[in-house]
């Protein structure tokens, strides 16, 4: 009897052990040297290319099961850059992001699909102000390998381009976009290179 009780024991135990490591997705930090946010928008005929220099966020891969995987993402809007600094403080202000008031974008994924090759969907929960919206960011899966300039080291690639209408979000009131100043679509595209030790 006592034998039988050990051989469930150990069982047990070897289903313990093996569990995690088979089904726990792994944080991967972002390289913040070689990841950037950028975006574009329209001023009545030009494109003004822009980037927000502070985000974090907490990024889980299951590189085995990729609907496991999740993404939780804050950018802080203070950090907007246009290079004119007029540019920017108007940005921040009232007018557009209040940035005093609403410090965080945040993005919180919910699912993510395989869509084809290195195609992927992702839907989340996309806050700007005082807004909430679900949205679905298609993504490339660039690819992972060794990375050559650390030994130990793995080196992730992602990156999405996708568009948003800030008026949904109230980035604006809609005054500089009636007047053909501001257009109202932006385009935004994301670069992610994602790093874990082996």
């Amino acid at each position: 009897m006592k034998s039988i009780f050990k051989i469930i024991n150990i069982f047990l135990l070897l289903i313990l052990m093996a569990g995690p490591a088979s089904a726990a997705p792994s944080e991967w930090n972002i390289d913040k040297v070689h990841s950037n946010i950028y975006f574009d928008v329209r001023h009545i005929f030009s494109t003004v290319r822009g980037m927000f220099d502070d985000f974090s966020g907490k990024i889980m891969i299951d590189t085995e099961k990729p609907e496991s995987s999740s993404v939780n993402f804050e950018v802080k809007v203070k950090s907007v850059n246009t290079f004119i600094g007029q540019r920017d403080t108007h940005l921040r202000s009232g007018d557009f992001f209040d940035a005093g008031k609403y410090p965080l974008m945040k993005f919180r994924s919910t699912n993510v699909k395989h869509v084809e090759g290195d195609k992927y969907l992702m839907t989340g929960l996309f806050t700007i102000k005082d807004v909430t919206k679900e949205i679905e960011i298609p993504f490339t899966y660039l690819g992972m390998k060794d990375n050559p300039s650390k030994k130990g080291e793995l080196v992730a690639g992602f990156e999405t381009e996708f568009k948003i209408n800030r008026l949904d979000y109230h980035v604006g009131t809609g005054k500089f976009y009636e007047m053909g100043l501001v257009g109202r679509e932006v385009k935004i595209l994301i670069t992610l290179e994602l790093l874990k030790e082996k």
